[in-house]
């Protein structure tokens, strides 16, 4: 598993609030869902996104954008264009005055809008994460990425669309794991582009060193890892391994992998039936007493605090 998959790999859509939508100029919708992340890619027309710091982003047809929140922003026909809907949480749509939308503007299976063949039609997929993993991931991208049409060689998009006109037994489950590769698929693409800035974890995955550590790292996690044992699976010295992996990473090996053990920990506490000694087992630790230290150490509080923090069941510190 390299660094981008293991980020991706514990919270996953589950339910992701997907829409098709349609509309004719002018148009103009306020987001304020307080989503962590959304796509949106635009299928026939154009539009912009046009946050509320910085510069309005065209999109045109193919393109897709990643928007991180949970910071409100717009999307419209034109920038200037006044806002004439705003969604809501709890995918709940009204007018800037209030009205109810969500009846009026619907038109039929998760299809929004004004008429069917309106001139204007994008997706949008919005994923409600809250494990800390995933917020290991969304505090390395920038708050709105655009990726061109041209930039992405993927029969997804196409894909996803046909899929939310359909009705089908598991049809959510279907269009969750869509919406999985789509961002993975932007991510990579977006990741290998000289100006995306790419996080330092993400440029190591290239190093013939560094990058097996960090697979290392993340497939055993559970592991008694020590520099000495990282260094002989890499086949290189102690030395050159800390050195190279500082370099590249931007911290020690051990302490990567206290923080990314973490973070799997919050997660995977994050789950009503987990317990702290289970958890503690799962990320390579030998009690429940030995997790929570370094959960307190390192995060400032208990795991039972974390829990009540992301409105998680009580945990029982029970194995």
């Amino acid at each position: 598993m390299d660094a981008l998959a293991g980020l991706l790999d514990g919270p996953r859509a589950r339910g992701a609030f997907l829409m098709r939508s349609v509309f004719d100029p002018p148009w103009s919708v306020r987001i304020q869902d307080r989503a962590p992340l959304t796509l949106v890619t635009m299928l026939r027309g154009t539009a912009w996104v046009v946050p509320d710091r910085g510069a309005p982003v065209p999109l045109r047809p193919g393109d897709v954008a990643i928007i991180r929140g949970p910071e409100p922003y717009t999307i419209a026909d034109d920038p200037a264009t006044a806002p004439q809907a705003v969604i809501h949480p709890g995918e709940h749509s009204t007018t800037p005055t209030g009205d109810e939308l969500c009846e009026v503007m619907d038109l039929g299976m998760r299809t929004w809008g004004e008429r069917a063949d309106g001139a204007a039609v994008l997706l949008s997929g919005t994923y409600q994460l809250q494990g800390e993993v995933s917020q290991r991931l969304l505090r390395v991208l920038p708050h709105l990425l655009v990726l061109p049409a041209g930039a992405l060689d993927s029969p997804l998009i196409p894909l996803l669309g046909d899929e939310m006109t359909k009705d089908e037994p598991g049809q959510d489950v279907v269009l969750d794991r869509l919406l999985d590769l789509l961002l993975i698929a932007v991510l990579r693409a977006w990741f290998s582009r000289p100006d995306a800035a790419a996080p330092a974890w993400y440029r190591a995955h290239g190093d013939p060193v560094v990058g097996r550590a960090l697979r290392l790292l993340h497939d055993h996690p559970a592991k008694s890892w020590t520099v000495a044992t990282l260094a002989a699976e890499t086949g290189t010295s102690r030395a050159v391994l800390a050195r190279r992996f500082t370099e590249l990473v931007g911290e020690p090996p051990m302490a990567y992998l206290t923080n990314w053990r973490l973070a799997l920990a919050a997660d995977l506490l994050r789950e009503p039936d987990a317990t702290v000694a289970a958890v503690a087992r799962q990320v390579g630790y030998g009690s429940s007493f030995a997790l929570s230290a370094a959960f307190k150490r390192v995060r400032g509080l208990s795991p039972a605090e974390h829990r009540q923090a992301v409105g998680s069941p009580d945990l029982t510190p029970v194995g």
